[in-house]
């Protein structure tokens, strides 16, 4: 848990409008960010180009604000942001697990440039998507190709976990029913 850190891209208004499933995404991705910030593991918050794209969606703005704030970029791959790699680097953390819009495209270059600079990255596969189902497959793929694991919010949280005996384990449980 503690080489563990979270990575949330570009998941803002007017893209999740056109996101296939976006509802059940942004409402998982909400549970994750509070059982995330529960086990006080670090957040880096992607937003592309808010000006064009707006700001990240409801509720998970209001649950990220005061933890981090977002760092704007205008590349697909967050890591060619320099003040994303400045954190990530800060962090000294090497786990990187990876949510958000769109799977084949700024998720996936993001991830790519992640694996390729000898970060361990874990995608959350039901917090991730794209306008549509397709594009989705195809972006999961291609991160799995790279070397990239795949999980879902239940299964990283009691990951992290470990046992019921952790002293969190009663927030995290009822997070997930």
């Amino acid at each position: 848990m503690n080489n563990t850190i979270f990575v949330l891209i570009d998941v803002q208004e007017r893209l999740a409008n056109v996101i296939d499933q976006n509802e059940a995404i942004i409402r998982e991705t909400h549970r994750l960010i509070s059982g995330l910030k529960t086990l006080e593991i670090p957040i880096l918050w992607l937003e592309q180009y808010p000006k064009g794209l707006g700001p990240t969606c409801e509720p998970l703005k209001s649950e990220l604000m005061g933890y981090c704030e977002p760092i704007e970029k205008r590349e697909f791959s967050g890591y060619l942001q320099p003040a994303f790699v400045e954190a990530l680097e800060k962090s000294g953390r090497k786990r990187v697990i990876v949510a958000g819009m769109e799977s084949h495209v700024c998720v996936y270059q993001t991830v790519k440039d992640l694996l390729k600079e000898g970060y361990r990255v874990e995608i959350v596969a039901d917090c991730i998507g794209s306008r549509t189902v397709e594009n989705r497959k195809i972006g999961i793929k291609k991160m799995m190709a790279l070397g990239a694991q795949v999980t879902s919010v239940e299964t990283l949280l009691f990951e992290l976990l470990e046992t019921s005996l952790h002293p969190k384990f009663r927030e995290i449980s009822n997070l997930i029913k």
